[in-house]
């Protein structure tokens, strides 16, 4: 066997063992990569995370185990994300890359969040709120995203709210459209 034979080889066992343990994850779950690109004094748990990703997929009816990664982001690698996907040149809260697989391609990746730690600080202390509480709310809200909701039409945005405050309230949590 060659060594490209080997690496696809142990590339294609390792995507199966990946794939053989999120089918072990009961409904609802998710395996979830966090990568902090910041200090992480002060800031969420790779637990956390989970936890919150976990009640958005079970609030949203997602039956089954998923996959995504959240990476914690400075204010310039939030604006130039921002920018170079979306057009916009400031650092945002949140923003929700899907999943794009090919055709044929059966993962159970969900996409990934790049959640920019300086804009919910900040956010949080203008707003008046606990900033885990903002940390809660924008990874649900993020996650929503993944999994299709939007808010660009008025009916869109009062249900994607209805469904992220009903989630929060799960977790002991405030209104945060309140």
């Amino acid at each position: 066997m060659s060594l490209r034979h080997s690496r696809a080889a142990a590339g294609a066992a390792s995507s199966q063992a990946k794939t053989s343990r999120l089918k072990s994850l009961p409904q609802g779950s998710a395996a979830v990569h966090v990568g902090y690109a910041v200090p992480r004094a002060g800031l969420p748990a790779p637990t956390s995370f989970q936890r919150w990703v976990e009640a958005a997929l079970r609030g949203a009816k997602r039956r089954k185990p998923g996959e995504l990664a959240i990476r914690i982001v400075d204010t310039d690698e939030g604006r130039a994300l921002n920018r170079d996907y979306r057009g916009k040149d400031y650092a945002t809260n949140v923003l929700s890359f899907p999943a794009e697989l090919p055709p044929g391609v059966v993962l159970p990746l969900i996409g990934d969040l790049a959640i920019c730690a300086p804009v919910v600080l900040r956010e949080a202390a203008e707003q008046g709120k606990l900033a885990r509480d903002h940390w809660a709310h924008l990874t649900i809200h993020g996650v929503l995203h993944l999994l299709g909701h939007d808010h660009v039409e008025d009916a869109e945005a009062e249900a994607m709210e209805a469904l992220e405050t009903r989630i929060l309230a799960g977790l002991g949590i405030a209104d945060p459209y309140a």
